[in-house]
């Protein structure tokens, strides 16, 4: 139980504007009947994050008020409300920070992650805003703390809130193990793109194909075993028409379907993970699936695009959206406790972190990045404290 119901004070990292971070101080009650407070030890910075820093929005959606960003995070119980039984001070918690209206029909139905009326810490489209994890310590809705095994540590943790994403992708795809899924195709090598090609070898796909523009990601992709084929998608002059840009996207799908991949040529793939958003690449997913298969839209980009809608309705291509996740904590957990080596090795996701509040400015910069001064790839930047 919570000792005190005096108010303390905290530190969090707190967004004004475009690039106008400030450390400041804030008042935290008590944690409240079914809550408990977490001390968040690490975060991980995500692609949204990274809009509202540089842009104070993300896409049409607008901050209103100073905001805290952060959402990928783990953290140590410090502080239980009343009427909270699963979870003690000391416990390790992933948090998973999307809070539905649990009564909704899409919540009656299990698939809360699009209720109209979710709330999901450091997105702006709710208001007031929900406050993100770059903060010393939030109250928090003990349901949606996951408790964590000893042995994970708490950076490999802040990997399960976009692991989620990549598992509810898989899902959606209806892909499990024994299912007959032969090949698919993973457009984008950036964190989400990773964590969806290593879902799809968890989930026992023989022939993962992995493609980007850098060449450096999908080589880590091969090498670290998330996927067993690499693609560098070649960056042409820019197509000026609707037909060279479907020409173009043909051509690419082609491409990879000439590639060698254990033994014999890809040709169109059962399923292809589009991961960038990028119309060029949505269009090329649509070429690139076999008759009967299906594309996952997973990356958020530009928001009207012109796609070969003939392409796949003629060959009854299922094209589905993706949009975060629901009830997956629980297997992303059971996935990163795995020691097996011949499975994608998660934590090499994690290439920079920063120590305290005060270095969340650093950490944006860094995350904006491709590669550091050392050459080093940029992938998943973790805050720490």
């Amino acid at each position: 139980m919570c000792t005190s119901s005096s108010p303390q004070t905290i530190r969090a990292s707190v967004l004004h504007g475009a690039k106008d971070l400030r450390l400041e101080d804030r008042a935290l009650e008590a944690p409240a009947a079914g809550e408990v407070q977490v001390a968040v030890r690490a975060t991980g910075l995500c692609g949204s994050d990274l809009h509202y820093y540089g842009h104070f929005a993300n896409g049409d959606i607008l901050v209103k008020e100073p905001l805290s960003l952060g959402h990928e995070s783990a953290g140590e119980v410090v502080a239980v409300g009343p009427d909270v039984a699963d979870l003690k001070v000391g416990d390790l918690v992933a948090l998973e920070v999307g809070q539905p209206c649990g009564k909704c029909a899409r919540c009656a139905e299990g698939r809360y992650n699009i209720c109209p009326d979710m709330r999901f810490r450091s997105s702006a489209k709710s208001f007031p805003h929900a406050q993100g994890t770059l903060q010393d310590r939030i109250n928090h809705p003990a349901s949606w703390c996951h408790k964590l095994p000893s042995s994970m540590s708490l950076n490999v943790a802040a990997l399960l809130e976009p692991l989620s994403v990549a598992i509810q992708a898989a899902r959606r795809a209806n892909l499990e193990k024994g299912h007959k899924t032969e090949k698919v195709l993973v457009l984008g090598a950036g964190a989400v793109g990773l964590l969806v090609a290593g879902m799809c070898k968890v989930a026992g796909v023989p022939n993962v194909v992995i493609a980007d523009v850098d060449a450096n990601r999908v080589k880590f992709a091969v090498e670290h075993k998330f996927a067993d084929t690499s693609f560098i998608v070649p960056m042409g002059p820019r197509p000026t028409t609707t037909d060279e840009a479907l020409a173009t996207a043909q051509q690419t799908a082609a491409a990879v379907g000439a590639l060698e991949s254990k033994g014999d040529k890809v040709g169109q793939v059962d399923i292809v993970f589009e991961c960038t958003g990028v119309p060029s690449c949505v269009q090329a997913a649509i070429y690139a699936t076999r008759p009967g298969g299906k594309v996952m839209l997973i990356g958020m980009g530009t928001p009207v695009q012109t796609l070969p809608i003939s392409a796949a309705a003629l060959r009854e291509v299922d094209i589905c959206g993706v949009f975060r996740y629901a009830n997956t904590y629980a297997e992303g957990i059971e996935i990163l406790s795995r020691t097996d080596s011949e499975g994608p090795d998660f934590p090499t996701l994690i290439t920079h972190e920063f120590k305290g509040l005060a270095a969340v400015e650093d950490a944006f910069a860094m995350a904006s990045r491709k590669e550091d001064d050392a050459g080093k790839l940029v992938i998943k930047v973790l805050v720490t404290n």
